[in-house]
């Protein structure tokens, strides 16, 4: 029986049903992916049944009943809890339901032979979370078929695309403009609204999906460790994570944390952008570490250390204060315009922050630690003169700058 080996990130569907804004949604998540039901349909039968929104979670008592009346069984775990990431689950689809060792923090998620689809991994939380419920399909259930066939592609039943969404709620208002239009007649007032009940009864919209003010943001939030050696980590690894998220990539944001004898590097913000920012931290960690190991024997301490802190404070960096390059820009940007994509970058990393607290039970706080004693002038010397010559040419991937 499989141990977790991979993480996938998977939000359900919530994004391309035209869902947006900041959730803690993982039941609804989970139960979309474990079964194969459009995240809107599960969305609406829990709202339904729990009486409020079920974006900032749902009791058990709400979403246990639900799973079971799709076909889904309760297993019995094993006593004393295991963690999460040691427990062996039966090959398939499992609904897991995880805790903390308090009890205070809750999450559900789903795993497949191995592979624990969400948006983000509690194996890599700095908290130990132990299987605590343990949910799967019996024969003729509601279940995910995509897994079944052998693809691990992440699809969802019913799933619009963003643009695809946007283009029917915007179609939506128009008509319902026109329904509203007191100069309108008559009868073009009963076709818009045979128009839009038709429209809402194809795509399952209501009118509260017309009125929502949740539409000002549709970013997909993720947040995604990067494991590094060794069970502190140094100076210039932060450096480094610093450079990356700052001049590189400027909608995520990072910090460190450890678990067990592994020292932790979580990167949040955008999906997209989280995962091109640890690959190219992963790359950048890895040439930097090979060098200063090869000229000096080592890159944690002493002249290696000196080295690797003297590459990553000369690579290039931007001179815009918001972080991005103007070569990125294609042009020479005005102040106005610097001062509105830097407006971006707040409201992005303040929403990223709200997310993480939502969704990862996370709240950051900063430390200060003491430099190290020992430095070597002529190896950082060294290392900011590779440094300066270090071409960055960061994932190919869409820019987001709006």
């Amino acid at each position: 029986m499989p141990t977790i080996g991979r993480f996938r990130w998977d939000d359900g569907g919530r994004s391309t049903c035209g869902f947006v804004g900041l959730t803690g949604d993982c039941v609804t998540r989970s139960i979309s992916i474990a079964t194969g039901i459009a995240y809107r349909d599960v969305y609406q039968v829990l709202m339904n049944r729990y009486g409020d929104t079920p974006r900032n979670g749902v009791p058990r008592s709400i979403y246990a009943p639900y799973i079971e009346e799709l076909g889904w069984q309760e297993q019995g775990v094993s006593s004393p809890a295991l963690p999460i990431e040691a427990y062996n689950f039966a090959p398939g689809i499992s609904l897991v339901l995880v805790q903390d060792q308090y009890g205070r923090k809750s999450h559900l998620c789903t795993i497949v032979d191995g592979v624990l689809h969400d948006t983000w991994n509690p194996c890599d939380d700095e908290s130990t979370f132990f299987v605590f419920k343990c949910w799967q399909p019996s024969p003729g259930a509601a279940c995910n078929h995509r897994f079944s066939s052998g693809d691990d592609e992440v699809r969802h039943s019913g799933d619009l695309t963003q643009a695809e969404f946007e283009k029917i709620i915007h179609r939506l208002r128009a008509i319902d403009n026109t329904a509203r239009n007191q100069a309108a007649t008559e009868g073009e007032r009963e076709n818009a609204l045979r128009m839009m009940q038709s429209l809402m009864l194809r795509h399952n919209l209501s009118r509260a999906d017309l009125e929502s003010q949740d539409g000002d943001d549709s970013t997909s939030y993720a947040r995604i460790a990067c494991p590094v050696n060794g069970s502190k980590s140094v100076a210039w690894e932060k450096e480094l994570a610093h450079y990356v998220t700052q001049h590189v990539f400027p909608m995520t944001q990072w910090y460190a944390g450890s678990k067990g004898h592994r020292t932790l590097f979580f990167f949040y913000g955008p999906h997209t952008d989280v995962q091109n920012a640890i690959q190219l931290f992963r790359e950048l960690l890895l040439t930097i570490a090979t060098a200063a190991k090869l000229l000096y024997g080592g890159y944690s301490r002493g002249s290696g250390a000196s080295y690797a802190e003297g590459y990553v404070r000369s690579l290039p960096k931007s001179t815009d204060l918001s972080g991005v390059a103007c070569d990125d820009l294609g042009s020479q940007i005005t102040s106005s315009e610097r001062s509105l994509i830097k407006q971006r970058f707040m409201v992005v990393h303040k929403r990223s922050t709200d997310w993480l607290v939502a969704e990862c039970g996370v709240q950051l706080v900063s430390t200060t630690r003491r430099l190290r004693d020992f430095r070597d002038p002529a190896a950082e010397l060294v290392g900011r003169k590779h440094g300066a010559e270090h071409k960055i040419d960061p994932p190919s991937a869409p820019k987001r700058l709006n």
